[in-house]
């Protein structure tokens, strides 16, 4: 357990650091070229005027921990949901099986994941990563088995006349096809690891929520708003930069 938690720290501190080397202008600017290579310039220049004004507003430091929990988090996440997507969606016993689990992980409130990971991982951000990702798991793992469902019978049979294996099938048929899905579960993965990692912070994780916390403890309206600002702005960032348009 102590094993798999300094794991799970490490990992964090990786992407925090990476997150934390270049000057915050840098970082900016090249997420900002990113997201106008790959989307369009009107989003390119959201991320800059957004980011800016979190730097401009003293929340650097804070955003920078909390894209080190969500990209870890959804990491982690999606390492295990799009494989037992897979699983799911060829073998019918793990499908029935993992239906009620599934509906049952959706179903429960989020505050509810930090009970058990508060009490196996004491406070701070492991116990945060861990909670994000148990409740940002199932989306991947529903919409990767419906989207690989959803593959037509006559590509499958086609690819199989001609010699391919189900690997083969699986890799050049099946996922590109469900990608459209598969995409879909990415983005809500990423969404709600984002509203969890600023709950999280009822159990000790940094970041966003920390101040969010903080300003409801001392009625700080200002300070609320700024760190919210902030978890708005990643949102919108991270959605549409991971949206299928």
């Amino acid at each position: 357990m102590n094993q798999f938690a300094d794991f799970i720290s490490w990992l964090v501190g990786i992407v925090e650091t990476v997150l934390a080397y270049p000057e915050p202008l840098v970082l900016i600017v090249v997420l900002a070229l990113l997201a106008w290579q790959f989307k369009r310039a009107s989003l390119g220049l959201f991320v800059f005027l957004g980011l800016s004004l979190v730097l401009n507003l003293g929340m650097w430091d804070n955003l920078i921990i909390t894209l080190a929990s969500i990209i870890t988090s959804v990491f982690i996440a999606l390492a295990i949901g799009i494989p037992l997507g897979i699983l799911k969606a060829h073998n019918k016993v793990l499908d029935y099986i993992s239906r009620p689990i599934l509906d049952f992980m959706q179903t429960i409130p989020p505050f509810v994941y930090l009970i058990p990971a508060l009490m196996f991982f004491g406070l701070g951000n492991v116990s945060g990563v861990i909670a994000t990702v148990i409740f940002a798991i199932a989306p991947p793992i529903r919409l990767t088995a419906l989207g690989i469902k959803q593959v037509n019978d006559e590509l499958e049979e086609a690819g199989q006349a001609f010699g391919a294996n189900w690997w083969q099938v699986l890799i050049k048929i099946e996922l590109p096809a469900a990608m459209p899905s598969i995409l879909m579960g990415i983005n809500q993965c990423i969404m709600l690891s984002l509203s969890m990692v600023v709950i999280s912070a009822m159990i000790g994780a940094g970041g966003l929520g920390k101040p969010v916390l903080r300003s409801l403890n001392i009625v700080n309206i200002g300070l609320g708003f700024e760190a919210g600002l902030g978890v708005v702005i990643i949102a919108v960032i991270l959605d549409r930069m991971f949206d299928r348009a």
